[in-house]
């Protein structure tokens, strides 16, 4: 959503350099995309025509990858504009679960928002990724699961460093897992802000959870910021610290199969 090339030279912004970039993590080992459009000055943007040109090149050349694209509100506010992209049914599509401040700007999520983003979700079969950056997000997160509007199973994406959110500590990341229960009906990934993020992707390999890395989080490939990474430099860090740590690849194709594939794109891409 932020940075763009006055912050860095990595940063993907056209279709094509978004499904290179894509591609060449698809075939290093990724389980999900998560993705976000820019306009041809390198703005974010909702456009559907620019959104469906990326998800069609991505499920060419990386067939089977579970495809995620942004909902968010940071930059547009209105329902039509944020959930243009459920009508492309992609197989995930992210959903805030509350509103937030960032270090200098707002994401207003209004539970009206929330909840007609997830009936539409439901309507496309498009599976949410509920990205919650506090407590209360994972409660409000339970409560549309009692009150039906989202389904299992859950793909809870937690997000530590905000400014006004979890930090990246132990004891915060442990009672977000924990209240959560880690399980075959919620699948938990965790990320991390700036120079949080791989104080979160170490959590997360160390206990079993999913990592989320890449440019939209952070852009330097150490903490004292004397290198820019690209997203291929942190995927193949995170790769050799999973190794390490005796960890494997969850597949795409496997967690497709966990119900996070949208049937109809399923059947396009076999």
């Amino acid at each position: 959503m932020v940075p763009n090339r006055s912050h860095t030279p990595f940063v993907p912004i056209t279709p094509q350099e978004i499904i290179e970039q894509t591609h060449e993590a698809f075939q290093l080992g990724i389980t999900i995309v998560h993705l976000h459009a820019r306009d041809e000055s390198g703005k974010p943007t909702v456009n559907q025509t620019i959104y469906a040109k990326i998800i069609e090149g991505v499920r060419k050349h990386c067939p089977g990858l579970v495809v995620c694209a942004s909902s968010s509100g940071r930059s547009t506010p209105s329902f039509e504009h944020r959930s243009a992209v459920i009508e492309l049914q992609p197989d995930m599509c992210s959903l805030t679960l509350s509103s937030l401040n960032f270090y200098d700007q707002a994401s207003v999520n209004s539970p009206e928002m929330i909840k007609q983003l997830a009936e539409k979700m439901n309507a496309y079969g498009v599976k949410p990724e509920l990205e919650c950056f506090d407590l209360g997000m994972i409660h409000y997160g339970k409560h549309l699961a009692d009150l039906g509007l989202i389904r299992g199973p859950f793909y809870w994406n937690l997000i530590f460093g905000n400014i006004a959110g979890f930090q990246a500590t132990g004891s915060h990341m442990t009672v977000a897992c924990g209240d959560l229960n880690h399980s075959k009906e919620n699948f938990i990934g965790l990320g991390g802000i700036g120079k949080n993020q791989l104080v979160a992707n170490g959590f997360a390999i160390s206990h079993g959870y999913g990592v989320r890395i890449g440019l939209e989080d952070n852009i330097w490939y150490d903490a004292a910021k004397t290198q820019k990474a690209s997203n291929i430099m942190l995927l193949k860090r995170i790769h050799a610290l999973m190794k390490q740590g005796g960890r494997e690849l969850f597949k795409s194709s496997e967690f497709g199969q966990k119900g996070f594939y949208n049937a109809n794109s399923f059947a396009r891409v076999q």
